[in-house]
């Protein structure tokens, strides 16, 4: 639609929902040059208010068929042309009318066809399509050349009435069938009147073995589809009687047709409909196999969450035994990163992104931190900032690093002294920063971080640097300490 805007300004006064409505034109129309076997070029009046009389018009769009040879070398979109030196374009705008049945004229070495289609929109004509063909290929057509130019015409005249593109479509254009993979024509009744080769091809694979034509398409699908076990989705009967814009999938265990359902439309009254067909079978083969690897992948989250659990458990049994105190805080602490870890892998199995929400993991990882702190009803604790999603491979370091922040805090900072701890995220596009702050004693004089015995902050620093590709830094305050990692994305 920009793209139209831009060719446009100050040449026509078109608003933009009139400017929208070319783009849906121009978003379908592949459909009606595949069709009509015809270059197509969208023309807009140049005129200085839509009273005024056009003084010519610009080519705003330009698309080549792909069931023909095109009829131009190059591009026309932004040629200008006067007013008088095309009549059939200003006949198209002036009359409302398909102007058609004109003589071949020679462009270059070839005799062009050129047909003009008004389009109208909220009761009046905002531009004319010109339609280019090849006047020799048209002296003996074959019977599907006939039926596609004869659904082509009846699409020209839905654009000529304001019919066409369909009004609120949504997403049944996206994607859009080619012609050429299949098309069926039906009659007002919704029987086959005729079906292309490569649509017959389509329904031989999933079974059909009889002629298509004179059967109603919603029995064909009907006997040949699986059993459909959703008691809210659409029937067949309804979905392919052609009475109204839908789309479809026939299944069973030969493959999957995509199925666009498109009612022709004449003076208001249903005249039948075009279907568009596309074989999908493959495309619907992978889906489920990434259905099926998203599942796997969550299932060995889950046991490895599981598998963690007990080494945890059976550290946590053994801590108990021991007499020696140093040897079960050293188990404690094992544990405790465990834990840390397998809170990552519980997110993972319960979730069908390949992603983390790392801001749950963090309110959990600071809730376990309180309830292991001899002063967790003394202590308070505010976060500020989000983490956002994460890639597994950053999560699981990050929160065996924040982990030791916070616990390092509590254990060192706020042992004796201090009442806060203040959790501070902030994040850009290209990084982010952790801050863990608390009001307690503070860093220990001559402090040095690269030179330190504590196990944690050797653990922090080296998946920081390691794994994160990150900076750690501890600063001593005014009152108490802050402990940053920064590290990017």
């Amino acid at each position: 639609m920009a793209r139209i805007q831009e060719i446009i300004e100050g040449r026509s006064p078109l608003t933009s929902v009139q400017v929208h409505r070319l783009h849906e034109l121009t978003a379908d129309w592949q459909m009606l040059s595949d069709l009509s076997f015809a270059d197509l070029i969208l023309w807009v009046p140049i005129r200085k208010s839509l009273q005024s009389w056009p003084t010519g018009h610009i080519a705003v769009a330009h698309i080549r068929p792909t069931t023909a040879a095109t009829v131009f070398s190059n591009d026309v979109i932004g040629e200008e042309i006067a007013w008088g030196s095309r009549s059939r374009i200003d006949a198209a705008l002036s009359n409302a009318e398909i102007i058609r049945d004109s003589e071949p004229d020679l462009v270059g070495d070839l005799m062009i066809k050129e047909e003009t289609i008004p389009v109208y929109f909220h009761d009046q004509v905002i531009a004319v399509i010109s339609r280019h063909r090849n006047a020799e290929l048209m002296r003996s057509p074959s019977r599907l050349e006939l039926n596609y130019r004869e659904m082509a015409h009846n699409l020209y005249r839905m654009v000529a009435e304001g019919t066409f593109p369909y009004q609120d479509a949504g997403s049944l254009f996206d994607p859009l069938p080619r012609v050429g993979d299949g098309l069926i024509r039906l009659d007002v009744s919704g029987v086959i009147s005729y079906a292309s080769p490569n649509a017959r091809s389509a329904f031989n694979r999933l079974g059909w073995k009889n002629e298509l034509e004179t059967y109603s398409l919603s029995d064909v699908v009907e006997r040949i589809s699986k059993p459909r076990n959703d008691p809210h989705e659409e029937g067949s009967k309804s979905a392919l009687s052609g009475k109204a814009l839908r789309r479809f999938e026939c299944e069973n265990d030969g493959g999957t047709i995509d199925l666009l359902v498109m009612p022709l439309i004449q003076s208001q009254d249903r005249i039948g409909a075009l279907v568009l067909l596309h074989n999908v079978t493959e495309l619907r083969r992978r889906d489920r196999e990434l259905v099926t690897k998203d599942a796997t992948i969550r299932e060995i989250h889950h046991r490895v969450k599981n598998n963690l659990q007990t080494v945890s458990a059976l550290l946590r049994l053994q801590s108990r035994r021991i007499e020696d105190s140093g040897a079960r805080v050293a188990l404690e602490e094992a544990v405790r990163r465990i834990g840390s870890i397998a809170l990552v892998h519980e997110t993972l199995s319960g979730s069908s992104e390949e992603s983390v929400e790392f801001d749950s993991i963090l309110d959990r990882l600071v809730s376990n931190a309180l309830e292991l702190s001899p002063r967790t009803s003394e202590i308070a604790i505010v976060r500020e900032g989000k983490v956002g999603s994460l890639e597994p491979r950053i999560a699981t370091p990050l929160a065996l690093v924040v982990t030791e922040l916070i616990h390092n805090a509590l254990e060192h900072g706020l042992a004796i002294s201090g009442s806060a701890l203040k959790i501070i995220v902030a994040r850009t596009p290209t990084e982010i920063s952790i801050q863990v702050c608390d009001d307690g004693g503070g860093l220990p004089a001559g402090f040095d971080l690269t030179a330190s015995s504590n196990l944690g902050l050797q653990i922090v620093r080296t998946l920081t640097e390691n794994e994160l590709r990150g900076r750690l830094s501890l600063t001593s305050l005014d009152i108490g300490t802050d402990a940053r990692i920064i590290f990017p994305l």
